[in-house]
C-alpha cells in the first residue's frame, strides 16, 4: 500500500497572511487533495513577543475564505514546548548537541574577528568540547559535522548540495528555555508524519541544517519542495508599494475567493495555455513537480481581469449575498434579496469587484442628486413637455416588460418627432444621477415604477423651474 501523502502549512502569527504565504498554502493544499492525502495546519507561535492571537485568528479566517480546509489542526507550537525540550535532551545525550556559555559580546567579537580575516562569521565551536551543563545565560547548540556535504533532491529546484563546513552550530534552545525554529519545525514535521514539506524558497538555506537534525535524531526525511518567491512588477521583492499584500485586503476590496485562488495558482504553475480553472480542475491537474523554478511576477491587472470573469460567470444569487456586506457598509437597505440579485445582473458587466458594484450601483439604493452641471446640461426647459408625456405613459406600463416599455417610448419619440438620444441621457441622469450606467430599460425594470416616476418627476420640476 502506498504511503499516504501528508502536507502542511505552518504560518507564524506575527503578521497577516500575505500573498506569498497563501500561494504556498494553496500549493500544499492542492498537492494533498490531488494525491488523496491529508493537509495539516500548524501555527508556529513560539516567538511569544511577536506572536498575536488575533493574527492567528486572521490567518484561519484567510484560509477559510480561500476555501483551503485542513484535515488536522490547527496545532499550536506554544502547546508543545515540553515535546521540543525532550528532543533537545536526546541530542545532548547522544552527543549531537552541547551547552554554550558564550555571551552576546563574545559572539560579536568572534564575528568581527572572522570578518576581519575574510572568513564566514559563524560560531567557532569554542564550547563544543567543554562538557558544560545548563546554567544562567547558556544556550544549547547543535554539533554540526565539520566535514562532508549535505545534499537533497528538491522537487522544484533539483539537486542541492552544501558543504557542512559552511553550516553553523546553530542554537537549538535559547537561554530563556525557548526552542528555536530549525529544531521545532523538524520535530513537528516528524511527529506529524509530514511526507512533503512545501514552503517558500527563503527556507532553502535552512533545509541542510534541518536535515542534519533529522539524521541526528534518526528521523525519516520528508521530501522537500521550495516554491519560488513572488516579485512585484519592477522585479523586486513583493511589498506594499506594489499593492495590497494581505489576503484579506482582497476580500475587503471585493475580490472573489475563486478569482484569488485561480490567480495565485498561476504564479509559477501552469497547464498549457489555460488561464481559468475550476477548483475541481486544479485538484485534478496540479502537481508540485510542475511548479517552475523562476520567480513569479505579481500582476494586479491580471487578477482584476480574472475577478471580472468570475463576476460575469458567477451565480447572481451568491454574488448578491456577497454584495450585501458592501451595501451594509453604506447603510443601504438590504432587505430585498431579489432586488439586490437583479442589481448584480444589471451592473456586473461594467464592474470588476463587489466594491465596484456597490459604488457603481449606488443609485439603486439611494436617490442621487445630479451635480449642478448635469442639471444645467440635461434638464432643459425644452424637454419638459416630452418628460411630462413620458411620465404619463410610463405610469401605465409594466416596466419589467422591456418590449412593452420600448414600444411605449418608441411611440413617444414618433409623436414628438425626436431621436432616442435626445431623451436617453436626460433620463439616465434623472434616474441615476450620472451619465454612465447600465441600459436605460434595465435600470427602469429594476428600479420599478414608483422610483422611476418619482425621479423623472423631480427632473421635470427642475425643467419647469427654468421656464
Amino acid at each position: 500500500m502506498a504511503q499516504e501523502i501528508r502536507t502542511r502549512f505552518a504560518p507564524s502569527p506575527t503578521g497577516y497572511l500575505h500573498i506569498g504565504g497563501a500561494r504556498t498554502a494553496l500549493f500544499s493544499w492542492l498537492y494533498a487533495r490531488h494525491t488523496g492525502g491529508k493537509f495539516i495546519l500548524r501555527i508556529e507561535d513560539t516567538d511569544a513577543q511577536r506572536s498575536d492571537e488575533a493574527l492567528s485568528r486572521q490567518i484561519l479566517e484567510s484560509m477559510t475564505w480561500l476555501g483551503l480546509d485542513w484535515d488536522e489542526g490547527p496545532f499550536y507550537q506554544s502547546e508543545r514546548l515540553d515535546l521540543y525540550r525532550s528532543y533537545v535532551d536526546k541530542l545532548l545525550d547522544n552527543g549531537n548537541a552541547y551547552w554554550c556559555e558564550c555571551t552576546p559580546e563574545d559572539l560579536e567579537a568572534k564575528r568581527k574577528l572572522a570578518m576581519g580575516k575574510g572568513e564566514k562569521p559563524k560560531y567557532d565551536g569554542t564550547c563544543k568540547g567543554k562538557g558544560l551543563g545548563p546554567g544562567p545565560g547558556r544556550v544549547v547548540r547543535f554539533a554540526m559535522p565539520a566535514t562532508g556535504i549535505t545534499a537533497f533532491d528538491d522537487m522544484i529546484k533539483g539537486r542541492i548540495s552544501v558543504e557542512n563546513a559552511e553550516l553553523d552550530d546553530l542554537v537549538l534552545l535559547r537561554s530563556d528555555g525557548m526552542p528555536t525554529y530549525n529544531l521545532v519545525v523538524v520535530i513537528d514535521d516528524a511527529t506529524m508524519n509530514i511526507t512533503h514539506v512545501i514552503r517558500g524558497d527563503d527556507h532553502v538555506n535552512n533545509t541542510p541544517r534541518q536535515i542534519r537534525i533529522y539524521e541526528a535524531l534518526g528521523l525519516e526525511l520528508p521530501h522537500f519542495a521550495h516554491v519560488p518567491m513572488i516579485l512585484g512588477s519592477d522585479k523586486t521583492r513583493l511589498s506594499k508599494r506594489h499593492g495590497a499584500t494581505s489576503v484579506m485586503s482582497y476580500q475587503e476590496m471585493g475580490y472573489l475567493p475563486e478569482a484569488v485562488v485561480n490567480y495565485f495558482v498561476r504564479l509559477s504553475w501552469s497547464h498549457g495555455d489555460q488561464e481559468i480553472f475550476s477548483r475541481d480542475e486544479l485538484i485534478e491537474l496540479f502537481d508540485i513537480r510542475d511548479v517552475g523554478r523562476a520567480a513569479a511576477v505579481f500582476n494586479p491587472e491580471k487578477l482584476l481581469w480574472l475577478n471580472h470573469h468570475y463576476i460575469m460567470s458567477g451565480d447572481p444569487s451568491r454574488l448578491a449575498g456577497l454584495l450585501t456586506e458592501f451595501l451594509q457598509k453604506e447603510n443601504y437597505d438590504i432587505t430585498d434579496k431579489e432586488y439586490i440579485e437583479q442589481v448584480v445582473i444589471d451592473v456586473r458587466e461594467r464592474t470588476k469587484t463587489l466594491k465596484d458594484m456597490a459604488d457603481f450601483g449606488d443609485f439603486y439604493f439611494i436617490e442621487k442628486e445630479p451635480f449642478h452641471e448635469l442639471k444645467e446640461k440635461f434638464f432643459v426647459p425644452e424637454l419638459s413637455e416630452i418628460f411630462r408625456a413620458l411620465i404619463d405613459r410610463l405610469s401605465t406600463v409594466d416596466l419589467a416588460d422591456h418590449t412593452g416599455t420600448e414600444e411605449t417610448i418608441k411611440g413617444l419619440l414618433e409623436d414628438f418627432n425626436i431621436k432616442f438620444k435626445v431623451l436617453a441621457q436626460p433620463m439616465r441622469v434623472a434616474l441615476t444621477g450620472k451619465t454612465v450606467s447600465p441600459g436605460i430599460f434595465e435600470i427602469m425594470a429594476t428600479l420599478g415604477r414608483q422610483r422611476v416616476i418619482s425621479r423623472l418627476t423631480k427632473a421635470l420640476h427642475t425643467m419647469e423651474e427654468k421656464k
